[in-house]
């Protein structure tokens, strides 16, 4: 992700999050932190036929990865595409050496939950009102990290992530090591 796909990555979001969207800032202050040798941020797009059509976001410090944000368009629900986002911020704790990943999921998003669980999450505990103002809980699961390797065959894990596709492929995850 760079600081153009931020006006996009707003749009999605409040769309898909219209209650407790991210700000412009939250997005800002995040990809501050993706950048130089000191980073421990990596955030990616997706893109089909030049439209954003997906994002995600890892932080990584002292050996723990957290899944920030993750989202994909209504349209791309199915295609694999939320598959291929996680198995590249995966990929990223990795380089980062994190040990685990940890991530917050709404408690009524059952979708998200069985992909998160078909990636090796397990629940691990509840954040209650944790998503405001709809006072909705956070399901907080933990995966142990592996190699992309490891990742599930219905992953998409064989497309490669940082490499744009022609029009006619599926959306791919964009971004470098440096700068999300």
């Amino acid at each position: 992700m760079r600081w153009w796909d931020i006006a996009p990555v707003l749009d999605l979001e409040r769309e898909l999050f219209p209650e407790d969207a991210w700000s412009a800032g939250m997005f800002w202050s995040e990809l501050a932190h993706a950048r130089g040798p000191a980073a421990n941020r990596r955030y990616v797009v997706a893109e089909l036929d030049g439209r954003l059509v997906g994002y995600g976001g890892l932080a990584a410090v002292d050996g723990t990865g957290d899944i920030q944000t993750i989202a994909t368009a209504r349209d791309q629900w199915g295609t694999g595409l939320g598959s291929r986002l996680l198995t590249e911020l995966l990929s990223a704790a990795t380089a980062f050496e994190c040990a685990e990943v940890l991530l917050e999921v709404r408690v009524d998003n059952t979708r998200a939950q069985r992909l998160y669980e078909r990636f090796g999450f397990e629940p691990i505990g509840f954040r209650r009102g944790y998503y405001q103002p709809g006072n909705v809980d956070a399901l907080v699961m933990r995966r142990t990290t592996q190699s992309p390797s490891e990742s599930p065959a219905d992953s998409g894990a064989g497309t490669p992530a940082a490499t744009p596709s022609p029009s006619t492929e599926p959306p791919t995850a964009q971004g470098t090591p440096t700068h999300g």
